[in-house]
């Protein structure tokens, strides 16, 4: 059966356990040619990486290993290189690759918080750099990035984990902005999913029902070009779209200095495109006294 994907070439980073490795094997039997990037860690005889691309081996499918960490900023390049050089062609990145944390803003160093960023920001921005340059330029393709809810809502505990997934959604929203006139899409999957990072905060019935395998499809929705600049939660066969809204523009005397639950009831339901977009309701609500 022919998929949207056959013939195709993914890239995919931190793909040898967890989420990754669920997205590899999945776009692997949808007939793509896969590039399978995680780092080497010390002491492995066989990186996680080396075996992921073994399972899709096994199964009759075309994969490669890279293992390139992607805080480095050469680490892009090296991924794009790999899809061009031995599959000659590049159509797919799933920026996957990430770590967490789990101290407080206060307990941590300055060091153990820019860990963090350095890996989900900077290394999703290393490797999406070059593929995005690449794909606008044969203008097709897709990219999806992963984000959090926690980068959608924050959550304790988790400080630079929340505003690295938070940038995310940022970055994305900007490059399908410049994307569209490219036929490249770019979208953010915020997973919920049974993995290392997550297993031991899970129930053993919510970790049953939480398989990694059970988010692949909707990556590969994202990556379809049916849409972008889009958010989509997702776990256990479940799904919900994400979007950043505003309240009405009001005046700041009809605001400042009322109660939380005058706040509260505000209705918010404006939705826009992009900044330039909101700042024009800005712009309407105040008139020509904009430009003083």
């Amino acid at each position: 059966m022919s998929t949207a994907f056959e013939g195709k070439v993914v890239a995919i980073t931190g793909a040898g356990k967890g989420l990754g490795r669920a997205y590899a094997l999945h776009f692997a039997a949808l007939g793509a040619s896969v590039v399978v990037n995680n780092r080497r860690h010390a002491g492995e005889v066989e990186s996680s990486a080396d075996r992921v691309v073994g399972e899709i081996a096994s199964a009759g499918g075309k994969a490669v290993a890279n293992y390139s960490a992607v805080e480095h900023p050469e680490a892009g390049g090296s991924l794009l290189a790999a899809a061009l050089e031995n599959f000659g062609r590049f159509d797919c990145l799933i920026a996957n690759a990430g770590i967490t944390e789990g101290k407080s803003f206060r307990k941590q160093s300055l060091q153990e918080l820019r860990e963090v960023l350095e890996v989900n920001l900077m290394g999703t921005i290393n490797v999406v750099h070059p593929a995005f340059c690449h794909l606008c330029e044969q203008k097709s393709g897709s990219v999806v990035v992963s984000t959090s809810s926690a980068g959608l809502f924050g959550e304790f505990g988790l400080p630079a984990y929340s505003t690295s997934k938070a940038g995310l959604i940022g970055l994305m929203r900007s490059l399908s902005l410049e994307a569209a006139p490219k036929n490249v899409q770019v979208n953010a999957i915020a997973p919920y999913a049974a993995t290392q990072m997550t297993e031991d905060h899970l129930s053993t019935e919510i970790g049953a029902a939480m398989d990694p395998q059970r988010v692949a499809p909707v990556v590969e929705w994202l990556a379809s070009g049916a849409v972008s600049g889009e958010v989509l939660l997702a776990g256990g066969g479940k799904v919900a779209r994400a979007r950043m809204q505003t309240s009405r523009v009001m005046s700041a005397s009809d605001l400042l200095g009322d109660d939380e639950q005058q706040l509260q009831r505000i209705v918010i339901d404006q939705e826009f495109e992009s900044a330039g977009e909101n700042f024009q309701q800005f712009a309407a609500a105040f008139g020509n006294r904009g430009n003083s």
